[in-house]
C-alpha cells in the first residue's frame, strides 16, 4: 500500500470578529455547518460526522482552548485513527501591533494541488465572513 504524500496548507485570514463570537462557528456542529460543509453532526462519542460532495468525513475534535483553537483529526470510514492522518487546525489569533484578528487554518490533507486547496479556504473564509459580519 503506497501512502499518499500530505499537503500542509497554513494561511492566515483577516477576520473582523471577536474570538467569542468566532470560537462556535469552528468549534460547534450547528455553527461548522453553517460555513464549513453541508452538514455536521456528531454522535455520542463525540466524533463529529463532516458531510460534503454527497460523502462521509469523521474526525475528533482531539483538542480545543476556548475562543482560542481547536482541531479535528480525521479517522477512516470506521471511525478509527490511522497513522499521519489528516486535520485541520483553526486558531484565532490577535495582531499584537495593530489588534486585528487572524484565523488561521492548518489543513493537514491529501489534496495536492495548492491552488485548488487555496480556493478552497478563500471560498470557506468568505462564508465565514458573511456570517460574522467580518
Amino acid at each position: 500500500m503506497t501512502r499518499a504524500t500530505k499537503t500542509k496548507f497554513v494561511r492566515e485570514y483577516p477576520i473582523n470578529a471577536s474570538a467569542k463570537l468566532l470560537y462556535p462557528y469552528l468549534s460547534t456542529a450547528s455553527g461548522l455547518a453553517q460555513w464549513f460543509c453541508d452538514e455536521v453532526n456528531v454522535d455520542e462519542d463525540k466524533v463529529y460526522n463532516f458531510f460534503w460532495d454527497g460523502r462521509n468525513h469523521f474526525a475528533e475534535m482531539t483538542s480545543h482552548r476556548t475562543n482560542r483553537s481547536v482541531r479535528f483529526l480525521f479517522l477512516d470510514q470506521n471511525k478509527n485513527t490511522t497513522p499521519d492522518a489528516s486535520y485541520i487546525d483553526f486558531s484565532i489569533e490577535a495582531s499584537e501591533l495593530t489588534q486585528e484578528q487572524f484565523l488561521k487554518v492548518v489543513d493537514y490533507t491529501e489534496e495536492e494541488d495548492v491552488e485548488e486547496l487555496e480556493e478552497l479556504w478563500d471560498n470557506l473564509m468568505q462564508n465565514l465572513r458573511e456570517i460574522v459580519g467580518g
